[in-house]
C-alpha cells in the first residue's frame, strides 16, 4: 500500500463541534452501519467536503476509516486535497489496477483514501459490477467505517447503485436551495435501493442571518428527515 500526503482542511471550533455531533449520531445508528454513502440532490451542496470531514473526524476516534471517491464523473476530492494519486477507482473497476494500487494511506492516522481516477464514459456500468460490491464488502472486515462520496442523486443514478452495497446513507442538502419535490425524489431513490437513510445534513446555514450562535457556514449538521 502506498503512502500519500494530502492537504488537510483547517476547521474552526464550531465546525469541529458539529462534526463531533455528526459522528456521534452515526455511531448511535448501530455498529452494523459500517459502509455509509454520502450524496446530495445537486452539485455544489458540499457533499465531498462533508464526506472528507466526516472521514477525518471518525479517524480521530482511532478508527480505521476508508474514504472512497465514487464520483467518476466530476470528482473534486483529489484537487481539493492537492493529492497526486497515480491510480484511482476507475482504474480498478476497468481492470487496470489492483485494490492495493488504488488504496492510499494518507497523513491522517487511521485514514485511507481511494480517489476516483480519470473520468470514464460508463461510470454507472462500472459501479454496477460485482467487482465493486465485493471490494466494499471485503473492506468491511478490515475497516471500522467506509465513507463513500457519491455523485448527486438528483442528477444521476450512481448513488442509488452504490447504496445497494452500503449499510446507510446520508443526504447533504444546502439550506434554502432545494425544492421539496427534488428532495422527495432523492429520498425515494435511496429507499428503493434498500439502503436506510440515516439522516440529512443541512448545510450552508447562515446562522447570523437566522440569529443563531454558530456563525456563517454550517448549521444543524445532522438532522432528521422531515417528510
Amino acid at each position: 500500500m502506498k503512502r500519500l500526503n494530502i492537504q488537510v482542511p483547517v476547521q474552526e471550533y464550531e465546525m469541529r463541534e458539529e462534526l463531533k455531533m455528526l459522528r456521534t449520531n452515526i455511531q448511535f445508528c448501530g455498529a452494523d452501519k459500517k459502509a455509509i454513502v454520502v450524496t446530495s440532490c445537486i452539485a455544489g451542496e458540499g457533499k465531498s467536503t462533508t464526506a472528507l470531514d466526516l472521514a477525518i473526524s471518525l479517524s480521530q476516534l482511532k478508527k480505521k476509516v476508508l474514504l472512497v471517491d465514487c464520483d467518476m464523473r466530476k470528482s473534486v476530492l483529489a484537487s481539493r486535497t492537492s493529492a497526486k494519486a497515480e491510480y484511482g477507482l476507475s482504474h480498478y473497476l476497468s481492470g487496470q489496477a489492483s485494490v492495493e494500487d488504488i488504496t492510499y494511506a494518507v497523513n491522517v492516522p487511521g485514514l485511507y483514501i481511494q480517489f476516483a481516477g480519470p473520468v470514464v464514459p460508463n461510470p454507472t456500468e462500472l459501479l454496477s459490477t460485482d467487482m465493486f460490491g465485493r471490494m466494499i464488502h471485503s473492506f468491511k472486515d478490515i475497516c471500522d467505517y467506509i465513507i463513500l462520496d457519491a455523485p448527486p442523486l438528483g442528477l444521476v443514478v450512481d448513488a442509488a447503485i452504490i447504496a445497494k452495497n452500503c449499510d446507510g446513507s446520508v443526504i447533504v442538502m444546502e439550506s434554502g436551495a432545494i425544492k421539496y419535490k427534488l428532495a422527495q425524489n432523492v429520498k425515494s431513490k435511496l429507499e428503493a435501493s434498500g439502503c436506510p437513510i440515516l439522516g440529512v445534513i443541512l448545510n450552508k446555514v447562515d446562522r447570523k442571518k437566522d440569529g443563531g450562535y454558530y456563525g456563517k457556514y454550517y448549521g444543524k449538521y445532522y438532522g432528521k428527515y422531515y417528510e
